[in-house]
């Protein structure tokens, strides 16, 4: 290819899922990443917003997820996310949300509702601490039983897959395929494709990849869209530059007031003793001067002597 073309770059992904002439990689990617929570494969679907080249040449807010819609009723979201940002969990529920309620309009009711499935390729890693790089989440209760069999959202994170089974040049599920060309596609040379590549559905990926590096037109999209995700990366550094000052400011503040007020404790104590003291003093003083009344008021004992009677006449 004359240029690489990184295929987690927005434009490109909803032209590999989304373009109407790719309907057939919309397919195998669904079936790859649902598997066996789909009663049966999906064999048809309709895009309900194909991808268009002139949407990302110069607009920096296309719509880039990939909505489509099958025989049975069932609705499909596909989206990329490079920057996990604090919001997202919130975003990613209701975008399902609004992919569910989205299929009855006015007149119609409940029952009209199918199956939503919102399937989120992650760029860097949303669930720390656990080890899983693809998580379900579906409605249930806490003994795991469902309130309704109606899809739910899939999140493949890109980065614990290259950190685990990306790592190998084996692939054993069809799933695995896409992630690994998610990852690793940039650096791919289309006339030395691996052995894991040499599939049909694979190499007509990598034919979108090649009209994107070598059609001018294309390519300056691609460009204009890596530029837009540059600006955003820095300008989230920077936030979390920010942010990370301020968590710092806040905690020199806490720990001056609390060394403040530990030291208007401590002088709080020593007041607080200080008065002790004094009323220990005074209480002595006043002790030793009731004593001291008390050995005024004492008869002497030479006027106890005077004052004894005389002694009786013998006769």
């Amino acid at each position: 290819m004359q240029h690489a073309i990184d295929p987690k770059i927005d434009c490109v992904f909803k032209a590999l899922l989304g373009a109407e002439g790719n309907r057939r990689l919309l397919i195998h990617f669904l079936n790859a990443a649902l598997g066996g929570d789909l009663p049966a494969p999906i064999v048809a679907v309709e895009i309900l917003n194909p991808y268009n080249e002139r949407e990302f040449l110069d607009d920096k807010l296309s719509i880039v997820d990939v909505k489509a819609r099958d025989a049975q009723g069932r609705v499909f979201q596909v989206e990329i996310q490079l920057l996990v940002l604090p919001d997202l969990p919130a975003r990613i529920l209701y975008g399902w949300a609004n992919l569910y309620r989205s299929q009855i309009k006015s007149g119609q009711d409940y029952g009209e509702l199918r199956p939503a499935y919102s399937i989120w390729l992650l760029g860097e890693t949303l669930r720390r601490g656990l080890p899983e790089y693809a998580h379900r989440l579906r409605m249930r209760d806490d003994q795991g039983r469902s309130l309704i069999d109606h899809g739910g959202i899939w999140l493949l994170e890109l980065g614990k897959f290259a950190a685990g089974p990306g790592q190998s040049g084996q692939v054993d599920t069809e799933l695995e395929r896409w992630l690994k060309f998610f990852t690793e596609g940039e650096c791919l040379d289309d006339d030395a494709l691996p052995e894991w590549m040499q599939t049909a559905e694979m190499q007509q990926a990598m034919s979108t990849l090649k009209a994107f590096s070598e059609l001018d037109r294309a390519y300056h999209a691609y460009q204009a869209r890596q530029d837009y995700l540059r600006q955003q990366r820095g300008l989230q550094r920077r936030l979390n530059e920010l942010e990370a000052a301020a968590v710092r400011a806040r905690a020199a503040e806490e720990q001056a007031r609390a060394a403040q007020e530990q030291a208007r404790n401590a002088a709080g104590r020593e007041r607080a003793e200080k008065e002790a003291a004094l009323q220990r003093e005074a209480g002595a003083l006043a002790e030793i001067e009731r004593l001291r009344r008390i050995l005024q008021d004492l008869p002497d004992a030479g006027d106890a002597a005077r004052e004894e009677p005389p002694a009786p006449d013998p006769s």
